[in-house]
């Protein structure tokens, strides 16, 4: 079973809508793992000879860095969306920041 195969299973449970939404997510991040696995081959670090001191990020650690913020933010989506089960679930924090929105509770 592949990775994107392995997130789907955890999406069973959601909504049919919930699961067309996050069918490209699914692929993007399954995507994303082998690019970041890919990049890790690299070095991220350049060192001058005469000075191993001075060091430099390579291209390969700032387009690392690039795609794990982006992994990190699809792989929050689809937790947030599979702890919803679908949207149809509230959270009690959120339950009290609406009820404080709205002045139903007051901040002491």
């Amino acid at each position: 079973m592949n990775r994107a195969d392995e997130l789907r299973k955890l999406c069973e449970d959601l909504d049919e809508a919930s699961k067309v939404a996050t069918e490209q997510l699914i692929d993007e991040i399954a995507f994303l793992e082998d690019q970041l696995k890919e990049l890790r081959r690299y070095p991220f670090l350049a060192v001058n000879p005469k000075n191993p001191q001075q060091q430099r990020s390579t291209p390969a650690a700032k387009q690392y860095k690039e795609m794990l913020q982006q992994y990190s933010g699809c792989v929050k989506i689809l937790i947030s969306v599979i702890d919803n089960k679908g949207g149809k679930e509230t959270s009690p924090l959120r339950e009290y920041l609406n009820a404080m929105k709205t002045g139903g509770l007051e901040l002491r």
